[in-house]
């Protein structure tokens, strides 16, 4: 069963995930960059992100701190890894010194100790980082996963070099570190297409008859001692790569060409039988995450990148597993070429994108398992007691929310999520404010909710609510009366209140069914083939 797990990836690896069960691992942590990274969410109905206050939601600190979290994970590897990492870590550490690089080496050596435990003896790990810690993490992966296993630096050059080029080149190039668990890999060579002007100088000759286009490939034997390969064919006596039989049956097919009587015979190699240019670690053929695959998400990668990276190194029914799985690319790749996949995030906005990205791509076709998140009403209020914030987002991605403003700029004013939904042709979407209440819940909150809807002129109001609300609070929402629609020619109560039980169980909130909240996936045409390049 393909699974998304909610959590920190260093307890569900250990809870979850058994020794040399995985074929592929990729993947993409923070690169310590010590930024804030937002989620901008398309402005409903138009073109593109926004980047106002209200479109944009953080959805991860990449920062490291040296704090207890550091020095029990240090201390961790020092009285549990293999010598050769302790020395390793404790050689970096001393040279570093304790601050945020080396908390960030740290949590990653805890993570990669575990990825290499779950690796099959024929899997492969693909690292990708940035060149202010490919050099760290490279020691740090020759250490664990041996440097003779270590296969390729691949460059990715994710933009064209543009900006802050006034004291330096300009950085436009992302590094992904390829290693192997053992000495013997499964290995599918990748290919691109035929530069254009090397088929024009090349392959000159196109037959008539079929219109295939072809080169005169040399028939004779580079080696002179081939007594049993000498011979005369079509008037020309040499030492021939093949017998007289097998040049015969070729001829006879039409595979050796004569340009005149008394030339070479040369061999037809057609263009449509070669499977391309062999791909080098330098790839500058694939365009960042733009256009309808552009989710909003912060260091999302294009499908291209997965797509190459799966292709190479694993096989249609093979597991693909990622533990930082942001907003789902890598899932989506392994969906689409055929493979298992496991995906994990330690928030539930990642996993709310993630389903609504694979359920944009494929529909009814993918099936999955999501762990860690709530399943019933004691899990809920579990998550209410451990992180109200969670709580909130998982409790949007219910209902296909999104969250109305990033906590970290102040008060939320009285709106916690937010849908967007199509009531008219060409017009402009309208909104719908939600509230998500995890503790005891009053009358007065209707009210509050009713004087934000008419404040900020939204269709609709929805209050989710973790308790049972009380009478008085139904009979104040029904007081707000109903929105109608004009596109769909109904009547919706204006304010509504759902449960989270209530949720769970199916009971949805009643309005126009067009919801253009978050960016929605291209829908995919065709699993288990690789998207094109450019």
């Amino acid at each position: 069963m393909n699974r998304l797990y909610y959590g920190d990836n260093l307890d569900i690896l250990r809870e979850h995930i058994p020794d040399e069960s995985v074929d592929l691992v990729y993947l993409d942590p923070p690169f310590n960059s010590n930024r804030s990274y937002n989620v901008l969410f398309k402005e409903a109905g138009g073109k593109g992100a926004t980047a106002s206050p209200q479109a944009q939601i953080t959805a991860f600190d990449d920062s490291w701190h040296w704090t207890h979290s550091a020095e029990d994970a240090l201390q961790e590897i020092v009285t549990t890894a293999q010598p050769h990492v302790v020395e390793m870590i404790n050689a970096i550490v001393s040279f570093v010194g304790r601050n945020d690089v080396t908390a960030y080496l740290v949590m990653m050596t805890v993570r990669l100790i575990e990825l290499h435990r779950v690796l099959k003896p024929t899997g492969s790990i693909c690292l990708h980082c940035d060149p202010t810690a490919s050099h760290y993490l490279k020691v740090l992966m020759d250490s664990i996963f041996g440097p003779q296993n270590f296969r390729n630096e691949i460059i990715w050059q994710r933009t064209n070099a543009k900006g802050l080029a006034f004291t330096r080149f300009a950085s436009n190039h992302d590094v992904i570190l390829r290693y192997t668990k053992g000495d013997t890999w499964l290995w599918n060579p990748q290919y691109t297409a035929h530069d254009p002007e090397y088929v024009r100088k090349f392959y000159r000759y196109t037959e008539p008859e079929t219109g295939r286009r072809y080169q005169l490939d040399n028939l004779v034997n580079p080696n002179p001692d081939r007594p049993n390969l000498t011979y005369e064919f079509l008037g020309v006596t040499r030492i021939w790569r093949w017998t007289r039989e097998r040049m015969q049956a070729a001829y006879d097919t039409g595979l050796v060409a004569q340009s005149r009587p008394g030339s070479v015979p040369r061999m037809k190699r057609y263009l449509d039988e070669q499977e391309g240019t062999p791909v080098g670690d330098t790839w500058t053929d694939i365009r960042p995450a733009q256009g309808n695959e552009a989710l909003g998400y912060p260091t999302q990668k294009p499908l291209a990148l997965l797509e190459r990276i799966i292709q190479a190194s694993s096989n249609p029914g093979d597991l693909v597993l990622d533990p930082f799985c942001g907003c789902g690319t890598t899932v989506c790749a392994a969906q689409k070429l055929g493979r298992q996949w496991m995906g994990i995030d330690i928030t539930h906005l990642a996993i709310a994108l993630m389903r609504q990205r694979l359920d944009d791509m494929f529909g009814e076709a993918v099936e999955y398992e999501v762990v860690g998140q709530p399943a019933d009403l004691a899990g809920a209020q579990a998550l209410a007691l451990q992180d109200r914030h969670q709580f909130e987002w998982w409790a949007l991605s219910l209902i296909k929310a999104r969250p109305a403003q990033d906590r970290k700029k102040g008060a939320d004013q009285g709106m916690d999520g937010l849908i967007y939904f199509v009531d008219e042709a060409k017009a402009k979407a309208k909104r719908i404010v939600i509230q998500v209440k995890s503790g005891h819940v009053q009358s007065s909150y209707i009210r509050d909710l009713r004087a934000v809807v008419e404040r900020e002129k939204a269709a609709m109001g929805f209050l989710i609510s973790l308790e049972i609300p009380s009478k008085p609070m139904l009979t104040e929402a029904l007081s707000a009366g109903y929105y109608h629609s004009p596109g769909w020619g109904k009547d919706y109560p204006r304010l509504q209140i759902r449960t989270i039980e209530q949720l769970l169980a199916g009971q949805w909130f009643e309005f126009p069914q067009a919801n253009v909240t978050l960016a929605q996936a291209e829908k995919v045409k065709e699993e288990g083939e690789q998207g094109e390049l450019f």
